[in-house]
């Protein structure tokens, strides 16, 4: 048994309101620069509907991930060294800018500067790539305005595989809302992929991150990744993804995604897991086992066994505490409640999902039976509109039993916690009808409902403030010409010292460097200062005019 450590993430979609904050946040701090204007590293899609880019999940066309052979062994679905070789130089296997969506802004100039008219003026839309006029027919946001719809429903690749049982009549489809972002699978597909090695794998917290020194824009791991979330910048031509916010993990903050959730949908944490079992795991026979298989290798951060093998693997006490208190742990192994997106791609991702149950509840209310009964609840779970093999072809490669398993922990809790709301004698058969204490129920309730920051966020810093000389601001391997984060201010203000790469990576450094007795602005290396932000603790040179100096 080898213990590594994993940085894992679980949303529970059961809040989701759709409201995209998490996207719009993200895209601020990681793609608000030329070439990532088509960019979204975290993006909310609407299910049922054809995702981001258009039909991602349609293995068969797009060939992400991986297969099992005829030997049981994995291979690349997209193909081997050969393969790629072939056609390193032309790679149709990718999504075009149609599949994704062509970036528009709108002709503000034209409100201004149009000549006197009868008909007001409009800002028609220009592409952000041509700078020339263009219809807008798709976005990455499309399924929302239109979910639901037998215009797009249809394009689905998981609702085809039961597309028999779901009425696409738009007043009978219920909708829920399914956030993505990186998977950063312990089998990473894409790392496999590149040709130049350019995609790796941390090894001391599993975020999968890109070289961009080595990266020479083949383009292959666009194809490999089955979720298809990695980009190219057309600009740089370099692949880049999400980075699970690693400066921020970093010093212990969560990702800016999860810091920004309206609905406090996301949980961060740490698992350990038995690296030796990775490959068994994505290699057995049926897709429908991959679930278990995964979670058989996710360690019991309790078991002195897996404690002693974390500590020769260098694993520090605060990790290990860290993974013990890890609501992601908890939430997958503790509750059994959260599930991984296509475990059939067999790349093990550690982005966990804890299906909806709020369309149940409503639609018993709607036809005036007691919602949150649970005799009500247990028997509407195989009358959702959407039915239980769409949320299995999502999270369990079909497995419904899973699912209906995770539907009925969520409704006995919901259950159980009615009477407790009421004042009235809890129902201990409840519990027990799903295999849980009481003691589970609530603590699993207290989790989902109202868990605090801290809680809901278990991140050990890999980073130790030194009070005597506080370092410098460190390297980031995005931090080319126009990469992101090329700001000149840190986020105490532009005196607390030079310009740094990715403005919270330092988070803690400059925290100590502004609230210290030393002077706050970097002496040695000017750097410019914006009177609106500035801390005053510091004057660079040329701020105010020397004594003596004529006015």
């Amino acid at each position: 048994m080898k213990v590594m450590a994993q940085m894992a993430m679980v949303m529970n979609l059961d809040k989701c309101i759709g409201c995209h904050t998490c996207s719009v946040t993200c895209k601020q701090a990681w793609t608000n620069r030329p070439g990532t204007e088509y960019v979204w590293f975290n993006n909310v899609e609407t299910r049922p509907g054809q995702g981001y880019p258009r039909q991602y999940e349609d293995q068969e066309r797009w060939r992400g991930g991986w297969i099992r052979d005829r030997k049981g062994r994995l291979r690349l679905r997209d193909g081997g060294r050969l393969s790629k070789l072939l056609r390193i130089f032309a790679n149709p296997k990718m999504p075009n800018i149609s599949d994704y969506y062509e970036p528009w802004t709108y002709d503000y100039d034209n409100l201004m500067s149009a000549p006197l008219s009868d008909q007001m003026p409009v800002a028609p839309p220009r592409s952000l790539i041509s700078g020339e006029p263009m219809d807008i027919s798709w976005s990455a946001n499309w399924d929302d305005d239109l979910g639901g719809s037998p215009e797009i429903v249809p394009g689905d690749p998981v609702l085809k595989q039961v597309s028999d049982e779901v009425k696409l009549q738009l007043e009978q489809t219920f909708m829920f809302f399914l956030p993505r972002i990186c998977e950063h699978c312990l089998n990473p597909s894409c790392v496999a992929s590149c040709p130049s090695g350019a995609m790796y794998k941390r090894t001391e917290d599993g975020i999968v991150l890109v070289d961009q020194d080595r990266c020479r824009g083949w383009r292959m791991c666009v194809s490999g990744c089955p979720y298809k979330k990695m980009y190219f910048n057309h600009k740089t031509g370099k692949a880049e993804k999400c980075t699970f916010c690693y400066p921020r993990i970093e010093v212990g903050l969560p990702t800016v995604c999860s810091e920004t959730c309206v609905g406090r949908l996301r949980y961060l944490g740490v698992v350990l897991y038995d690296v030796d079992r990775v490959l068994e795991a994505a290699t057995v026979e049926r897709d429908t086992d991959l679930y278990a298989a995964q979670k058989s290798i996710l360690l019991d951060p309790h078991d002195p066994e897996v404690i002693a093998g974390a500590h020769a693997e260098g694993i520090s006490d605060e990790w290990i505490e860290a993974a013990q208190r890890s609501p992601v742990y908890a939430l997958i192994h503790k509750y059994q409640v959260a599930l991984p997106l296509h475990p059939e791609y067999r790349t093990m991702p550690m982005v966990w999902y804890i299906p909806p149950l709020s369309p149940v509840v409503d639609a018993i209310a709607r036809d005036g039976h007691d919602g949150e009964e649970l005799g009500n609840l247990f028997g509407a779970l195989h009358a959702l509109r959407i039915p239980m093999q769409y949320l299995a072809g999502l999270f369990t490669a079909g497995d419904t039993d899973v699912v209906e398993g995770v539907l009925r922990r969520l409704a006995a809790m919901r259950s159980y916690m009615r009477d407790i709301n009421l004042g009235r004698e809890t129902q201990p058969h409840i519990p027990e009808s799903v295999g849980m204490t009481e003691e589970q129920i609530y603590e699993m309730y207290r989790l989902l409902a109202l868990a605090k920051y801290e809680e809901r966020y278990v991140i050990p810093t890999a980073y130790a403030v030194d009070a005597q000389h506080p370092p410098e601001e460190a390297g980031c391997s995005l931090s080319f010409e126009g990469g992101p984060g090329m700001y000149e201010s840190g986020p105490f203000g532009e005196a607390s010292g030079g310009p740094v790469p990715v403005a919270v990576e330092t988070f803690h450094a400059l925290h100590h460097r502004q609230t210290s007795d030393g002077m706050a602005a970097n002496a040695e290396r000017q750097s410019r200062v914006n009177l609106l932000n500035w801390d005053g603790r510091g004057v660079p040179a040329g701020l105010f005019p020397d004594e003596g100096v004529s006015k």
